[in-house]
């Protein structure tokens, strides 16, 4: 997944502190940092530098460019999650039960600095998978 943003710094600091998301590789020169989020890479690219200038306007509440991307949670320990988010600033939604690539589980919408909205996904419930006919 890439993000374009217009404030770097700030969301370097929720998908790192926040969301644990270490850095993995940068790549100055195009403004772009690739942050590990498990097997995959969130790549984070400043829009005022070459590639991001590549994309146009920076996104915002008026022009986006996606409704939500997930997060897959591992251990989803709904007390711990709100703990940590709180410690952030972050009042995080309600929690719910919503399908997913892996079938229904326990999920809870927050937004990032650029007001992307990320859903942190528990594991899904035995069984929750639809099948085919």
């Amino acid at each position: 997944m890439v993000l374009r943003t217009a404030n770097l710094e700030a969301m370097l600091a929720f998908y790192i502190d926040v969301l644990g998301c270490p850095e993995e590789r940068r790549a100055a020169t195009l403004g772009l940092v690739q942050l590990r989020a498990g097997a995959h890479l969130i790549d984070l690219v400043d829009v005022n530098a070459p590639l991001g200038q590549m994309g146009g306007a920076a996104p915002g509440r008026e022009g986006r460019n996606m409704d939500h991307f997930c997060v897959q949670v591992a251990d989803f320990d709904e007390a711990g999650i709100r703990a940590h988010l709180s410690t952030h600033g972050i009042d995080a939604g309600d929690i719910e039960q919503r399908y997913g690539a892996e079938g229904s589980g326990p999920s809870l919408y927050i937004r990032d600095p650029d007001d992307n909205v990320v859903e942190l996904k528990g594991p899904a419930k035995p069984g929750s998978l639809a099948r085919k006919s």
